[in-house]
């Protein structure tokens, strides 16, 4: 097969979910698909992240001139491109893409966000709005509604976003495939001593801890934490951490309190050495596309209480305790269990470990690859999308 991919996102100095993913999957695909011809194509506005590209795989380095390259490259640029190297498949990987003339079309749906009912996006509770925001917004809604007319396959994360997607658009659900993610090569458990001493020291860990994201529903654990047996609380802390400076207030009343600290935008070394020391990572997280933390903790060893919401249980996998995302009380008894049971604590790290390991780059690329060779079987103009009209657009959210 000739397979090209849109990988400007290795092209524009970007950080995030998306930016990891095509980083990933493609180097690995790079290495795993040396029977076919691979093309990629990024732009100049940034140094291309990839070097050491085998012989099977070329480089397309497309001029970008300004903010309105991207426009351009979108909507024209970059599928002019695509059909003079005569493509059998074309992957976009970032939510939305258009037909090439020759080729099937795979986009990379990774949740349903970017084609919901505008009213469910622009006007929901706790968005950060700006003109900027606004504008792409637009954007993307447009880009990913006309996506779904053209696109012959549609990749996602989970069953769950699978299923979420159908909720909002009537698209074959044979050619929505499934690939999960996977944590990045350097996610492992530290075990040096010295190393944990370290980021104890410099944080201020001085009791074993509960580690949690201080932008994922925070509060039910810190509502959870004062239910535990005074001695618990005084022999434990919670760790919250965060990579913006505002998580919500329930983040800064705990640790004004003396429940926990909070750690803003830790470095992806100390997170990891966060993840090895956790008596307990707990995730009880509102929405998720995937949830790539909770795989990131077990294999890092953490024992992992996730919520019931959205695909949380689906990455688990039965390797973590499930509680509804807002049940304090629940959370509260499987935090006193693991904090005082070490069997429980121990039984629950071995199937995390065992889970996590099950998810590999590796084996994204591979199951990417079958889908490429899956969609080339289908025939030209064999349509995959239907319309969703005003009633059922809106779903049952």
């Amino acid at each position: 097969m000739r397979i090209g991919i849109d990988v400007r996102y290795l092209s524009h100095g970007l950080v995030g979910g998306v930016h990891t993913y095509v980083r990933h999957f493609v180097a690995e695909l790079c290495a795993l698909a040396v029977n076919h011809q691979i093309f990629l194509y990024a732009d100049t506005k940034r140094p291309f992240e990839l070097s050491d590209l085998p012989p099977h795989v070329t480089l397309r380095l497309l001029p970008y001139r300004g903010p309105y390259s991207s426009i351009y490259l979108d909507y024209i640029g970059l599928r002019h491109a695509m059909a003079r190297d005569g493509l059998d498949v074309a992957h976009y990987p970032a939510n939305y893409g258009f037909r090439v003339p020759g080729a099937r079309t795979v986009v990379t749906l990774h949740d349903a966000l970017t084609i919901m009912p505008l009213r469910e996006t622009l006007f929901s509770s706790g968005s950060r709005r700006t003109l900027r925001t606004l504008a792409l917004t637009l954007y993307l809604y447009a880009g990913s509604r006309l996506m779904l007319r053209d696109a012959d396959m549609l990749l996602t994360v989970s069953e769950h976003a699978k299923r979420d997607i159908l909720r909002y658009c009537r698209f074959d659900p044979q050619r929505i495939i499934a690939v999960p993610h996977a944590p990045t090569p350097d996610m492992r458990r530290i075990e040096d001593q010295a190393t944990l001493a370290d980021v104890r020291q410099r944080h201020g860990t001085t009791l074993p801890f509960v580690l949690a994201d201080g932008l994922k529903n925070p509060g039910v654990l810190a509502r959870a934490w004062r239910r535990l047996p005074e001695h618990l609380r005084r022999s434990h802390q919670i760790v919250y951490f965060s990579r913006r400076p505002d998580p919500l207030p329930v983040v800064f009343e705990t640790v004004k309190r003396g429940d926990a600290l909070l750690l803003i935008n830790p470095s992806r070394a100390d997170l990891i050495a966060l993840y090895s020391m956790a008596e307990v990572f707990v995730f009880p997280s509102w929405f998720e596309g995937f949830g790539i933390p909770i795989l990131e903790a077990m294999i890092c060893g953490a024992p992992v209480i996730v919520s019931d919401r959205g695909p949380l249980p689906e990455v688990a996998g039965g390797a973590a305790l499930v509680m509804d995302a807002e049940d304090d009380a629940t959370l509260a008894r499987y935090l006193e269990r693991l904090l005082t049971d070490p069997s429980e604590a121990a039984r629950l790290r071995q199937r995390g470990f065992a889970h996590a390991a099950r998810f590999t780059w590796r084996n994204t690329a591979q199951q990417i690859l079958e889908s490429y060779e899956q969609v080339e079987r289908v025939p030209h103009g064999a349509p995959a999308f239907q319309v969703v009209r005003s009633r059922e657009s809106s779903g049952d959210r």
